[in-house]
């Protein structure tokens, strides 16, 4: 079929408009706060009237980063003023409207990460470009979706088929008028589908096989996001916007995959409001099993890059062994289902790596530079910050609790287990457990962590083991005497302790923030004593007072919830004071704190800051416990993660 011709971002974005100047406007500009020449030069746009490109600002910037100059910082703004946020207002308007006159702080732009790579595209629709096949695809869980997907396919730069998966039959008949009307699509294909699988479950089962006829694929689905007693759209309008409304931008999205056959899959940026690990696996590592068999793929890094709200732009190719099985409905997981943890949120973190793994690239769009990239970096963005800036942002909180391993202290190796291996040595160098089958120091951390894990599993894995429970268990194991194990856990202790380094940084603001009088607790998943874990906080520098919750002591862990439960116990009886919770590990210093309700704030860990700064991956695996790649390599990662902050 004949494909239109594409004219101009400008002329299809601009309106016929009154002429006359918008009286908001004009004061921005006499505020320095808008730039005409700058707003196209920055975001790539055709504006020829200030007007339009205001407007422009005005729409996007209730959603996404965007700026109107360099004199003012929306998201900055937002961040500084929730109550703008979740009324969908761009944050410009209301500070000319209201902000200014109420007192309210604006800042101006700044820029917080810059792409090492850019992609340059025309904004102009290539030859190349128009003649690709295109498929939307298109899932509708709510009926108000049916409209706005159609209104913002209208300005869709090539003709395109709409494949869609409704919930409801009686959204039929108004889904294929609408998209029916569209001038840019040739055909429009419905599917009435169960309640399973999410998003995913449809395409997959519906359209996996009719989607290979196809160069390029969009999949949408109709999110919405409930909370603040109103619906919360910016999400959604941040992903739609950039994926499917905005022609400029998807223009270029077409040109780049008709200019480059290496890019496999283009997605914006994670949203800017979403926490600073969403970029990791979380705990959805178990539930790959049967997906990296299926793809033959093996996994790597806990940051990843992935369409967050499996929502993207994909090249069929770059997609095939997901596309080339037959679905069933039954090989999805049935409702209910959790907010994490599933195959279905596997499957979203396993797409991009994917289309990696068949020798593909990824790309992506970061609005407030309004740059094309292929670089991976933009997952640590949250991340970039100061030991001041922390300071700030966590100090107005009265009780403040700290995790130990990574976040307060180091190992000078970094490899936790590496005292247990150094223990294992000593133990066979002296022929003390050779006659036991243990000939190596491996053999030895071998025994000793699966002694741990027995423990464990013999009590359930309810609470927690101390380290002298495993060392005694160990004695019998050995034949040693009770003295003697009780030597073995003091030495590995010892081993331990030696290797121990503050975090000088965090540290220095745990302390600090003793000396503005406010209540600090440490909080850890250990099996060490509480007087164990205090000598190492002592070594390491902490001299401010602090409640200690340790787990093997309270017999309550982080990462199973039950000490988060217990936290938020003690926090009720104490009036509910306002509590964040500081730490490295997504899963049990971050996520599960925030399910229930628990403030908290993430640093990166030593191996996690590494890897963001672009350093070999290295540690992992079976050479994590190798002791000359120990040596190697763990005291440069210490080194590298002293300081948790990228930047400073």
């Amino acid at each position: 079929m004949f494909k239109r011709l594409y004219k101009k971002t400008a002329s299809k974005i601009n309106k016929k408009t009154n002429h006359r100047k918008n009286p908001l406007m004009i004061k921005a500009q006499e505020a320095g706060f808008f730039n005409l020449e700058w707003y196209n030069q920055t975001y790539g746009s055709c504006f020829s009237r200030a007007e339009d490109a205001f407007q422009d600002y005005l729409h996007k910037s209730r959603f996404s980063p965007v700026n109107p100059s360099p004199g003012f910082d929306s998201e900055i703004y937002h961040r500084l003023n929730l109550d703008v946020y979740t009324h969908l207002q761009s944050p410009l308007a209301h500070f000319l409207h209201n902000g200014r006159s109420e007192g309210r702080v604006h800042s101006p732009a700044v820029v917080k990460w810059h792409a090492k790579e850019v992609l340059s595209t025309s904004n102009e629709l290539t030859a190349k470009a128009n003649d690709q096949k295109i498929a939307i695809c298109l899932h509708i869980f709510y009926e108000d979706f049916i409209d706005r997907f159609a209104n913002a396919l209208k300005s869709f730069p090539t003709d395109v088929d709409v494949l869609l998966t409704l919930a409801d039959n009686s959204f039929t008949e108004k889904a294929t008028s609408a998209f029916g009307a569209v001038s840019c699509v040739n055909n429009v294909y419905t599917k009435t589908v169960p309640n399973r699988g999410r998003n995913f479950g449809p395409l997959l089962v519906e359209y996996a096989q009719q989607l290979q006829q196809y160069d390029l694929f969009c999949h949408l689905h109709s999110k919405k996001s409930l909370y603040s007693g109103r619906e919360q759209t910016q999400w959604s309008e941040y992903l739609t916007e950039y994926m499917l409304r905005d022609s400029n931008i998807t223009t270029r999205v077409l040109n780049a995959f008709a200019e480059s056959q290496e890019l496999g899959m283009y997605y914006p940026t994670s949203f800017w409001m979403m926490p600073n690990w969403v970029n990791h696996w979380t705990v959805n590592k178990p539930h790959t099993g049967e997906w990296l068999e299926q793809f033959g793929m093996e996994l790597g890094d806990d940051f990843i890059s992935y369409p967050v709200g499996g929502m993207f732009w994909a090249r069929t190719s770059a997609l095939k062994q997901l596309l080339e099985r037959e679905y069933q409905y039954e090989d999805f997981p049935a409702e209910p289902l959790p907010n994490d943890g599933s195959s279905l949120h596997a499957l979203e973190r396993l797409v991009g790596l994917l289309a990696e793994h068949n020798g593909y690239k990824q790309f992506f769009y970061y609005p407030p530079t309004g740059t094309f990239t292929t670089d991976q970096s933009y997952r640590f963005i949250q991340y970039h910050n100061t030991a001041a800036n922390v300071f700030e942002q966590i100090k107005n909180h009265e009780v403040i609790s700290f995790d130990v391993f990574d976040t307060l202290v180091r190992r000078r190796y970094f490899v936790p287990d590496y005292a247990k291996l150094l223990l294992g040595k000593e133990l066979t160098n002296q022929s003390i457990v050779s006659s036991n089958k243990i000939n190596t120091a491996h053999d030895f951390v071998e025994l000793r962590n699966k002694t741990e894990f027995e423990l464990r599993k013999a009590a359930e894995f309810k609470g927690d083991i101390r380290i002298d429970a495993i060392y005694a268990a160990i004695a019998e194991k050995l034949g040693l005497s009770a003295e003697q194990g009780e030597q073995l856990m003091q030495r590995e202790f010892e081993l331990d302790l030696e290797m121990i380094e503050g975090k000088d940084e965090m540290v220095d603001i745990f302390n600090e923030l003793h000396s503005i009088g406010r209540t600090l607790w440490v909080i850890s998943d250990s099996y060490y004593t509480r007087e164990q874990v205090g000598l190492m906080l002592r070594k390491a520098g902490v001299t401010a007072p602090f409640r200690l919750l340790v787990s093997s002591e309270e017999q309550k862990r982080k990462d199973n919830m039950s000490m988060w439960l217990y936290v938020k116990e003690q926090l009720q009886q104490l009036g509910n004071p306002s509590y964040l919770h500081v730490g490295d590990n997504v899963v049990a210093d971050a996520q599960l704190p925030g399910d229930i309700g628990l403030g908290n704030f993430h640093i990166l860990n030593p191996h996690d800051k590494w890897h963001a700064l672009g350093f070999p991956s290295v540690l992992r695996g079976k050479d994590a416990m190798k002791e000359e790649q120990i040596k190697k390599w763990g005291p440069m990662i210490c080194n590298v993660g002293r300081n948790p902050f990228i930047g400073e």
